[in-house]
């Protein structure tokens, strides 16, 4: 079924090639989760609800993965947070913006950015450079499923805070990022979403104790040792200790 949609989102135009070839890289790892969200990723998970509930200006940036794969969950967290949607394409082209444009329109998203006032992230080289001044510029926290590890880091640099949906702990985007995922999107989105929920009503204070409590670099290595303990039961070795 996920794969019919990345398909479907490459016969629409909204996912080229290369996505597919991403997708596939994604699906490699997620056996080696063994296509289950763990208990890391959901503590990152609420850490990122909370750090995007105390955002001023967060921003979900989307590129056609993102789109194809998990198009009601965008906007469903988006209006949930009253988050902008920014459309921001490594294969950029006024074509496939538009196209994904409308195809979230088409779900119910309003004002989706992309196209229009745009500025360059600088020092970068690929076309993920160029993001709306209103939008991912303006940002405080940005969202960003599917992210290449290049442009993670200079956001950082620019000092925004960065939620990252990843399935590889190693990548430089996971280092890069505020709070890390290691999580399939078709299963992190609905789940912040779902956390994102139930923290609306939580105050100020307990979403900082939330947010401040959590720490990337623990996370990830919790989620590099679960990887070796579930690789090392498959090959039938003996228990790491």
């Amino acid at each position: 079924m996920i794969r019919e949609r990345i398909v479907k989102g490459f016969e629409a135009g909204i996912v080229v090639p290369h996505g597919l070839l991403a997708h596939g890289r994604g699906e490699a790892l997620d056996y080696i989760l063994g296509e289950e969200t763990h208990p890391p990723a959901l503590e990152a998970t609420r850490a990122a609800a909370a750090l995007l509930l105390l955002s001023k200006h967060p921003v979900i940036s989307v590129n056609g993965n993102t789109a194809a794969l998990v198009p009601d969950e965008v906007v469903r967290l988006a209006k949930t947070l009253n988050a902008r949607i920014e459309v921001n394409l490594f294969h950029r082209s006024p074509e496939r913006i538009r196209r994904i444009k409308e195809f979230l329109e088409g779900r119910g998203a309003e004002n989706v950015l992309g196209d229009s006032d745009l500025v360059e992230i600088p020092g970068l080289s690929s076309q993920r450079r160029f993001v709306s001044r209103n939008g991912i510029y303006s940002a405080d926290t940005v969202l960003v499923p599917l992210e290449d590890g290049d442009r993670a880091e200079k956001l950082v640099a620019l000092g925004k805070r960065i939620v990252a949906i990843d399935l590889n702990p190693l990548s430089r985007t996971s280092r890069a990022a505020t709070i890390s995922i290691v999580d399939n999107v078709v299963r992190a989105m609905p789940n912040l979403c779902r956390a994102v929920e139930e923290l609306k009503g939580y105050t100020a204070k307990e979403l900082e104790e939330i947010y401040h409590s959590f720490n990337n670099e623990e996370n990830l290595r919790r989620m590099i040792e679960l990887i070796l303990r579930h690789l090392t039961r498959l090959a039938g070795l003996e228990e790491l200790p």
